[in-house]
């Protein structure tokens, strides 16, 4: 979040934001995606000063009351475009959340930020179609399971396979009245912007077509970036632009303009920031020359990319 901050303050561009003060999530707010056993475990051992839930997720005597926030800044998002104040919101909130599934923690999440936002969407203002695009580099796999059987929710997800946290198969397509509404898209690491762009083209704008969302929220993840240090994608900024504009052309189309915005992973700090501030300047209509930093020539791995496009294509009838 500072280097976000930091580049957004050097390129003159925070003063063009308007910025909103959340509120931490309360404790039932949570509980409409999370069990009330999990919220009061994370919340013991805080109180314990206890250091680790798993592995990867650690924790301070703080982080109870920070994940309440971080969720709280996903509602404010979602409510502030709601409620028509803002057309674009984008909650920098820490922990990330689209790991946490709705009984545990994992993967350096808490509580499943976008979730919470997106089942108040529905609750608080009746929306009955929220597109939910996970564009991380990892599978979203909280997200996927909160809403599984829940056909108001599309939920699209690109990314790196195989990837933690193992999931995120083309053959998960919800079950019960949500089957069809889960799309995975499983792809080879060494993918960039063609193949993203492709992806794009060829399914998410397709989906959203025949969905045609009241709503648009994306779960922003920049560690596909070609220099993240945790994944083996190959975007370049102009690649996170690409993803930026399709989701702004959804947006319009669809749901007034409305988009809610997470984020979620990105752990080279330069190139993190760069894509934020990319995709906030295709949102937002910024004249903000586009840095064009080339990513390396496109080399994917283990399997054909184009194929699996094709498979996904038509596993889902699109």
């Amino acid at each position: 979040m500072q280097a976000i901050l930091t580049l957004l303050k050097q390129q003159n561009l925070f003063d063009k934001l308007e910025q909103l003060a959340p509120m931490p999530a309360s404790v039932d707010e949570v509980a409409k995606v999370h069990t009330r056993q999990h919220i009061d475990y994370v919340h013991k051992l805080c109180q314990q000063h206890k250091p680790q839930l798993d592995p990867d997720t650690y924790l301070t005597p703080e982080s109870y009351d920070v994940g309440l926030l971080s969720a709280g800044g996903a509602l404010t998002a979602m409510r502030a475009v709601m409620r028509g104040n803002l057309d674009v919101a984008f909650s920098f909130g820490r922990p990330p959340g689209h790991h946490a599934e709705p009984h545990r923690a994992m993967g350096f999440c808490l509580f499943n930020n976008m979730a919470i936002a997106a089942r108040h969407a529905q609750e608080e203002f009746g929306l009955s179609r929220i597109m939910i695009l996970d564009w991380d580099v990892h599978h979203g796999n909280g997200t996927q399971k909160a809403f599984y059987h829940d056909p108001g929710v599309l939920f699209v997800s690109p990314h790196q396979s195989p990837l933690f946290p193992g999931t995120g198969h083309l053959k998960e397509k919800g079950e019960g009245a949500g089957e069809g509404y889960n799309v995975n898209i499983p792809l080879p690491p060494g993918c960039g912007d063609e193949v993203y762009s492709q992806v794009f083209t060829e399914i998410i704008r397709p989906l959203a077509d025949r969905f045609r969302p009241e709503l648009l929220m994306v779960s922003a993840g920049q560690d596909s970036y070609h220099n993240d240090p945790v994944a083996s994608m190959n975007l370049s900024f102009a690649g996170f632009a690409m993803m930026a504009r399709h989701a702004r052309q959804i947006a319009e189309e669809y749901c007034d303009g409305k988009v809610v915005l997470t984020l979620e992973g990105g752990y080279h700090l330069g190139g993190l920031a760069e894509a934020v501030v990319t995709i906030l300047s295709e949102l937002s209509g910024w004249d903000r020359p586009l840095n064009h930093e080339p990513a390396p020539p496109a080399e994917p791995i283990y399997d054909d990319p184009f194929r699996i496009i094709g498979e996904v294509k038509a596993f889902h009838n699109i």
